[in-house]
């Protein structure tokens, strides 16, 4: 258990492109999370083992306070189980500052074995307990109709092996189109997992589904769950409605080389003269007349097993093949971290094996070279870290320059707001930096918390106290409220804040170069204003609305002494 870690991976909404939930995924150290299960089964400790997963997995997510609700898996053993087996849960609870409510239980297979009213029993127990509860994994297990439809779970998760034919199976859609019908029926919300084309999730959003996950808008990541949004790029008329644009990773593409291929019927000793004529291959892949790939070849392992006393006799005139394995293969989009979960699922003494990259028709483009994607991401997740606010954790600038350019080339309507705290070297100097740091973190997470309850909000720390808002123009509202209702202080120091907004529609405006500029004297309008302010402008126009606060000019004047 000590050596099981944790990649967290986002579930989207198809209305707003912004995160709903986090899912937390169980990463061991060797093996899959189905080994260990099934070594706790064997064991007669599956339903302890996999509370104390889940348990782990609360502690894990709580340090990156990203608010969302945390979908946890557990097995159907463990949902039947009696209340005094979930204690480890609740402890995780009680630690991390959760309640139930906040949690999704994902309740997957195996269900055979398990009398049908003590697995309703359990799940109205869950149910009462006060947690959210959903089935997952339909369409690869054996969950039984009658529980479906009986069950208190207000969320069917479709399993990946369920999609993976879409969008031009015929009856694949059909089966997709029957459970959106029945999830209209029954206010079960459905969600289609592993997604990993732009095709699928064309075919899903006009069957009707409205909750995404997979590697094509985020991959499972260990360590801090990203909870951005994912936007919605404009219209394409050939591949339907909208397209999503996933959010910038590195992938497969970026780490491609050129592969050493024969053909899959080669023999040992074709194999052997290529590997010695060249140091540079790391391996072969055989393909076949279309280029396929059909077994994949290591030096070290070939080598080793050519060489030695009566290696060549033995092997030379034979197939490779004997002495090859399956590839391991990618898809030539897929993202980089996709590629490190298929290493870590293979076997142990084949991780450091080439990965063969194929196109959509299976056909062998390159290889990848484990060691170098692991330096490139590694690489990428310095730059990552270094441009996040040590305080709070948000971007910088370019965060929201990159969405505000992104919708002024759209033509899209777009709100941008600076937002400060006022007197903020008062602060520091009343009640000590320690105190004030507080108060910006505090700030950091009520932006993060409004950008993913609403979506379609970019927030960024500019860096001191100052911070910057790009989003819809209904949402701004919203935003305000929400800052300027909070009652601010740093140890009982009460505290304003000022926040100016620029509201920037059609061609008022060419660049988010051009809104910064315009934003510095409205900042020092609001920060005229008396109290918790809020001033507005708009591009071109010398008017400006004080919304929050009280001006200068509403200022009762003091009479003067007599």
């Amino acid at each position: 258990m000590n050596q099981v870690r944790f990649a967290f991976q986002p579930l989207y909404s198809l209305h707003t492109g912004g995160v709903v939930a986090v899912e937390a995924l169980a990463r061991p150290s060797s093996g899959g999370v189905g080994d260990l299960l099934g070594s706790a089964l064997r064991r007669g400790r599956l339903v302890e083992v996999d509370v104390n997963l889940a348990a782990r997995a609360i502690l894990d997510e709580a340090p990156h306070a990203t608010l969302l609700p945390l979908h946890l898996n557990i097995t159907a053993l463990t949902a039947a189980a009696p209340k005094p087996a979930l204690q480890p849960l609740f402890d995780a609870l009680t630690e991390a500052g959760r309640r139930p409510r906040e949690l999704v239980l994902e309740i997957g297979p195996p269900f055979h074995g398990i009398a049908p009213s003590a697995m309703l029993a359990g799940l109205s127990r869950l149910a009462e307990l006060g947690f959210r509860l959903a089935f997952d994994g339909l369409g690869a297990g054996d969950l039984p109709l009658n529980l479906l439809a009986e069950a208190p779970v207000d969320m069917v998760k479709m399993d990946r092996t369920a999609l993976r034919r879409l969008p031009d199976d015929s009856a694949t859609v059909a089966l997709v189109e029957s459970l959106v019908h029945f999830a209209a029926r029954t206010q079960v919300r459905l969600v289609a997992t592993g997604i990993e084309s732009e095709a699928q999730l064309n075919t899903v959003r006009q069957l009707g589904i409205r909750i995404v996950q997979g590697n094509l808008f985020a991959p499972a990541r260990r360590g801090m769950v990203s909870t951005g949004t994912v936007t919605l790029a404009t219209p394409d008329p050939h591949v339907g409605p909208h397209t999503f644009t996933p959010t910038a990773a590195h992938t497969v593409k970026d780490f491609l080389r050129p592969a050493t291929t024969l053909p899959a019927e080669a023999t040992c000793e074709e194999v052997r003269n290529v590997l010695i004529e060249s140091d540079a291959p790391t391996g072969i892949v055989g393909v076949d007349d279309q280029g396929r790939p059909q077994w994949s070849i290591d030096r070290t392992r070939f080598l080793l097993a050519v060489t030695g006393p009566f290696g060549h006799a033995l092997h030379a005139h034979r197939p490779a093949e004997r002495l090859a394995d399956a590839p391991h293969v990618i898809r030539n989009g897929a993202a980089a971290l996709e590629l490190l979960d298929l290493i870590a699922d293979a076997d142990w003494d084949r991780s450091g094996d080439d990965v063969v990259v194929v196109d959509d028709s299976g056909r062998c483009q390159g290889v990848v070279l484990v060691n170098e994607v692991v330096r490139g991401m590694a690489e990428a997740k310095v730059e990552e870290a270094a441009a996040l606010n040590p305080l709070t954790r948000l971007p910088g600038s370019d965060s929201v320059a990159r969405d505000v350019d992104r919708r002024i080339a759209a033509g899209q309507p777009v709100v941008v707001g600076w937002l400060d705290i006022d007197s903020f070297k008062r602060v520091n100097d009343s009640v000590g930096f320690a105190a004030g740091d507080d108060l910006i973190r505090a700030l950091g997470r009520k932006l993060t918390d409004l950008s993913n309850r609403l979506g379609g909000v970019t927030v960024s720390h500019v860096g001191g106290d100052d911070f910057l808002i790009a989003c819809d123009i209904d949402k701004i509202t919203t935003v305000a409220d929400g800052l300027l209702d909070t009652p601010w202080s740093a140890e009982n120091l009460p505290v304003t804040v000022s926040l100016a907004t620029l509201v920037c529609a059609g061609a008022t405006v060419g660049s988010y170069r051009e809104i910064s500029r315009l934003l510095a004297p409205l900042k020092k309008h609001a920060k005229d204003v008396t109290g918790s302010s809020w001033v507005n402008s708009w591009p071109g126009t010398e008017k400006i609305e004080v919304l929050r606060g009280i001006s200068p000019q509403q200022m009762p004047r003091q009479r003067p002494a007599s």
